[in-house]
């Protein structure tokens, strides 16, 4: 049916239209949006994590490390740092490929204005396909988003940690448990009431920060629209105007459905979470 479009009108046209292999490109791009979501959600919370306890860590080389990590994350432009962190990474790993594969190689990598490396330590390599190219910026992207959300999670868990009562850690002590079995077992269970509402908004931030992957080369939702969208002469099969405002008013449904599944989830992980609790306290 769809051999010929432009023996096509009508809603025969719409259907042949919306199942080129370009659209199909374009529904896939969905799925790179939720999988970053499902990949840098437990990173983020990880490192949110690690730069809490950092920051409280008894080490003063730990604390240092915590609060330069929170603070420089915060203080700089998210933008930035999206941008930064898969460059950097990117020449951190081909230098170090660069010298195991070709110690023969005495050039400066750093030329002037120019990162020269040897063709096998190029990541990925030159003749590797397109979907491995596509995954390793996938990768890079999860990686800078995970660095970012995760200093906001840490402050957001230091402070939730903070809030716990302390006459609830000090019977914990007094009935004779250590540091160690007070965290895991009054401390850190009685955080996530005080946590969640902090870690729900970052949530929402991150779901709204996607539309950055299309800045970092990635073929999203974003570019996908902006592609399809755009004004279409008669060279193409399938010409058109200018439709990228219904494009992008369909990624706006998207995002409003997934803040609003998003809010009902929290709303009743926060309700499990405090059950028992009265006034903030058990």
């Amino acid at each position: 049916m769809c051999g010929d479009p432009s023996t096509l009108e009508g809603f025969q046209w719409l259907i042949c239209y919306l199942s080129t292999g370009k659209h199909q490109k374009f529904y896939m791009s969905f799925l790179v949006v939720i999988g970053l979501l499902i990949a840098v959600a437990p990173l983020a919370l990880a490192m949110g994590f690690g730069g809490a306890l950092a920051k409280r860590s008894k080490i003063l080389p730990l604390r240092w490390l915590g609060s330069l990590y929170t603070n420089m994350v915060r203080g700089i432009p998210d933008l930035i740092f999206f941008l930064f962190v898969p460059i950097a990474l990117d020449q951190l790993f081909e230098m170090i490929r660069h010298k195991i594969k070709c110690p023969e190689v005495t050039d400066p990598i750093y030329q002037g204005n120019d990162f020269v490396v040897c063709a096998a330590a190029k990541l990925p390599l030159g003749n590797a396909d397109a979907w491995v190219h596509n995954v390793y910026g996938f990768v890079m992207a999860c990686i800078a988003f995970a660095i970012v959300f995760g200093a906001f999670a840490a402050n957001t868990i230091d402070g939730a940690l903070r809030a716990v009562p302390e006459k609830q850690l000090e019977t914990a002590r007094a009935y004779g448990m250590t540091e160690r079995q007070t965290f895991w077992r009054v401390q850190l269970p009685q955080m996530w009431g005080y946590a969640l509402p902090g870690l729900s908004n970052l949530w929402m931030i991150l779901v709204k920060a996607t539309p950055l992957l299309f800045l970092l080369g990635i073929e999203d939702i974003v570019y996908w629209a902006k592609e399809l969208g755009g004004f279409k002469s008669d060279r193409f099969d399938y010409p058109h105007p200018d439709w990228r405002a219904y494009y992008f008013a369909a990624l706006m449904v998207f995002y409003l459905l997934t803040t609003w599944v998003s809010e009902k989830f929290f709303i009743r992980l926060n309700q499990r979470v405090n059950v028992g609790r009265v006034g903030g306290e058990l």
